[in-house]
């Protein structure tokens, strides 16, 4: 990695597809990388088959050395990413407080994390690209009895610290509801800069439409969901790839109308009225600006300004039904951000629709409801709309035990008051 300050690129527009080069190290400049177009058709992508039984030995040591790798890498990015960010006051209390904020959810985190490392139904690291970390995690239902209902899932991280396993604990609780989730991981910032993120998804994205038949899953049935900065990425991808359609472009690799509907869980969506926000918050405006390729390039990163382009045609009218889920008590992003993309998308003739949490926060939704087990209205809304259609699911749903709970109480209030988020 170049140890001097790379320069944003200011004529870059999200979604541009990675060409494959074929090389598993991080590139010499990722910030400079650029990759045009794939040429890949629907049936570009290797045929998979599911192992019968894994060889637990192999798959440890494949594991160890992948972690080893990982961990060299993560630690060289580590260094040039402190170059960015400083040594502050601000950025010391939030990471202790991020690290009083995970031991409180230690117990919790302690139990997913052996499902994620023992439980025959993940599979871990499965490539989907030649680009550093382009590998997803299959979450899949104890019995393959026919086709499942598959998600699609981007990871957030404020596009800094995003990792496949944070979607472990969602994995985990949609399979038990005869849900296969993938996890897709994409290069984070100083990686990559938001366009390699953005084509990694999608990249991601073609790899289960075109292959997830083979683990059980029905293509018919995907469904697309981020959190967070991935709620920004996945939203990203899924227009660009509208766009494309709507140009009449070939040799695409997956199709918008593959995609059921769009989930957004507390996502941003209009990065022009979140830099200022995010500087105040700890996240600073060169940091950002430098994610995002460049001040001029925030709006082409931005979907709800995107749809409003004319350019871009039809687009709009071939997006799936989007849901926007956001707590209103979320400071690390607003409500307001799905509110006006959601507003946007409606005055526009698109099926959006807007669900508020009273009192939740950033991370209330995606981590603390879940580790509190039995029934919330956001998980149930999700698997409702995944199962609607099949009665048998939606019986079985029904009578479906309260998930278990996985932290006391008493912790997760605690980590809700120190939470950095």
């Amino acid at each position: 990695m170049s140890s001097s300050d790379p320069a944003p690129n200011r004529n870059r527009s999200f979604g541009t597809e990675s060409q494959l080069s074929g090389n598993d190290q991080p590139d010499a400049k990722p910030l400079l990388s650029r990759y045009s177009s794939s040429s890949g058709s629907f049936k570009q992508m290797p045929r998979r088959r599911v192992p019968g039984k894994p060889d637990m030995r192999r798959s440890y040591s494949r594991d160890i050395g992948h972690a080893a790798a990982e961990t060299y890498m993560i630690t060289r990015l580590t260094i040039t990413l402190l170059r960015y960010l400083g040594v502050g006051y601000r950025w010391i209390t939030r990471l202790a407080a991020l690290g009083f904020y995970a031991a409180l959810l230690m117990p919790g985190f302690l139990q997913v994390a052996y499902y994620y490392f023992f439980s025959s139904q993940v599979r871990r690291s499965i490539v989907y690209g030649d680009q550093p970390r382009n590998r997803l995690d299959l979450y899949l239902p104890k019995t393959l009895d026919g086709p499942k209902p598959v998600v699609a899932f981007v990871t957030g991280g404020a596009w800094i610290i995003g990792y496949k396993a944070w979607g472990c604990l969602l994995g985990q609780q949609l399979a038990e509801r005869d849900i296969i989730v993938a996890c897709i991981d994409y290069r984070n910032f100083p990686q990559g800069t938001i366009g390699d993120m953005v084509a990694d998804a999608s990249q991601g994205i073609s790899f289960i439409c075109n292959n997830i038949s083979e683990y059980g899953g029905d293509p018919n049935r995907i469904y697309l969901m981020g959190q967070s900065a991935g709620a920004h990425i996945s939203a990203c991808a899924l227009l660009e790839q509208a766009i494309r359609e709507a140009k009449g472009e070939e040799g695409i690799s997956w199709s918008v109308s593959q995609i059921k509907a769009y989930f957004g869980l507390s996502g941003g969506y209009n990065l022009c009225k979140l830099v200022d926000h995010f500087n105040n918050r700890g996240l600073y405006r060169a940091l950002f600006l430098s994610m995002m390729e460049g001040e001029e390039s925030l709006q082409s990163f931005s979907p709800e300004l995107r749809i409003e382009d004319p350019s871009i045609g039809n687009a709009v009218s071939l997006l799936p039904p989007i849901i926007l889920f956001h707590g209103t008590a979320d400071y690390s992003i607003p409500s307001s951000a799905s509110k006006d993309f959601s507003a946007a998308l409606q005055r526009l003739g698109a099926q959006a629709e807007l669900i508020l949490f009273d009192g939740k926060t950033h991370t209330d939704l995606f981590l603390q409801d879940p580790l509190r087990g039995g029934k919330d209205e956001m998980f149930s809304h999700l698997v409702a709309v995944i199962h609607a259609g099949d009665e048998e699911a939606l019986a079985k749903d029904a009578t479906a035990p309260p998930r278990r709970r996985l932290v006391p109480e008493v912790l997760l209030r605690m980590a809700s008051h120190i939470s950095p988020f």
